[in-house]
C-alpha cells in the first residue's frame, strides 16, 4: 500500500498513526507542490510546467525554501507511482486529503494521471467530518496533521475507491480550473474549486501589518495562525514584496540575506 499526502506535516502524522495500527502501514509519499496557487495553464505540458517553475522561483527567492526548487519533482513521483502500479497488480494507492484547497487541487492534479488504475486508487476525504482533539473535544479538521494519531483509525474507514464516474468527470473539472488559470484557488465546499485574484489574501494579511515596523517573521506567523483561509508563508511574503513595489507596505533591510533580516510596516502616504 502507498499513501499519498500533500503536506510535509501530514507525512509525520500518518507515520505516527501507523505505529498504532498495523493494517494502516505502508509507504507515505508526498506531493510537494501547492497547486492552490500560481499558474496551472497547460500544467502537464513542458511549457506550462516551466512557466509554473519560473513562477515558484520568483516566489521562493530569498526564502528558507529557495534551495528546494531543485529537489521537488512531483512529475518523477507520479512516474514512479505509475511504474509500481504497473509492476505490482495487487498494489493499492490511498490518496488522503483534508478540506482545504491545497489538498483538493493536489488530488485533482494527481488523480487525472491515474485513470488507467481505476479500482485500485482509494480516496479518503475528511470533508466536514468531526474528530476528537487532544482535549477530547469535537472539532472539524481542515488538515490531516490536525488529527490525533489514534483518530486515524477512524479516518481510515472513510477509504473508498475513486469511481469510474469520478475518473471521467473530475479530470474535466480540473481542465476547466487549469484553463481559468487563476492565481489563487479557493475551496467553496465539497470538491468545488473557484478561482480568485492574486490579491485574494491581501486584506487579511495586511490586517497584521501596522504603522510600526515589525519583524517579517512575526507578521507572517500571526497571519498563518489567525487567517481563516490559509496559504503558504512563501506566497504571503511574495505578496508583501509585490505590495512593497506598489508602495502599500515598506520593507526595510536586506531581504537578499533572508526573511530574518527585514521588517515590514504600512507605507506612509
Amino acid at each position: 500500500m502507498i499513501h499519498i499526502v500533500f503536506e510535509t506535516a501530514n507525512v509525520k502524522a500518518l507515520e505516527t498513526a501507523m505505529e498504532l495500527d498495523e493494517p494502516l502501514r505502508g509507504a507515505v509519499w508526498e506531493i510537494k507542490d501547492d497547486f492552490a496557487v500560481g499558474p496551472i495553464d497547460s500544467i502537464y505540458d513542458t511549457e506550462g510546467y516551466q512557466q509554473r517553475r519560473d513562477w515558484w522561483k520568483a516566489v521562493l527567492a530569498y526564502s528558507p525554501y529557495e534551495d528546494q526548487l531543485d529537489i521537488v519533482d512531483d512529475k518523477l513521483v507520479v512516474h514512479q507511482l505509475v511504474q509500481q502500479l504497473t509492476e505490482q497488480p495487487d498494489l493499492e494507492v490511498w490518496i488522503w486529503m483534508g478540506q482545504n484547497a491545497h489538498d483538493v487541487c493536489g488530488y485533482y492534479w494527481l488523480m487525472s494521471q491515474l485513470a488507467a488504475f481505476a479500482g485500485r486508487i482509494q480516496v479518503l476525504y475528511l470533508n466536514n467530518l468531526p474528530f476528537f482533539n487532544e482535549k477530547g473535544q469535537i472539532f472539524y479538521p481542515t488538515h490531516l496533521h490536525e488529527i490525533q494519531p489514534r483518530e486515524f483509525v477512524k479516518a481510515k474507514k472513510l477509504a473508498r475507491p475513486i469511481t469510474l464516474s469520478e475518473f471521467e468527470l473530475d479530470p474535466d473539472e480540473w481542465k476547466k480550473i487549469c484553463s481559468e488559470n487563476a492565481m489563487v484557488r479557493f475551496l467553496e465546499g465539497g470538491k468545488k474549486i473557484v478561482g480568485k485574484e492574486v490579491h485574494f489574501f491581501d486584506k487579511p494579511l495586511l490586517s497584521f501589518v501596522t504603522k510600526d515596523a515589525q519583524k517579517l517573521s512575526k507578521v507572517i506567523g500571526a497571519a498563518l495562525n489567525k487567517m481563516t483561509v490559509q496559504t503558504g508563508d512563501a506566497f504571503l511574503v511574495w505578496r508583501l514584496r509585490q505590495l512593497a513595489e506598489q508602495n502599500v507596505v515598506l520593507i526595510t533591510g536586506d531581504i537578499t540575506k533572508g526573511w530574518k533580516e527585514v521588517t515590514v510596516q504600512l507605507a506612509t502616504t
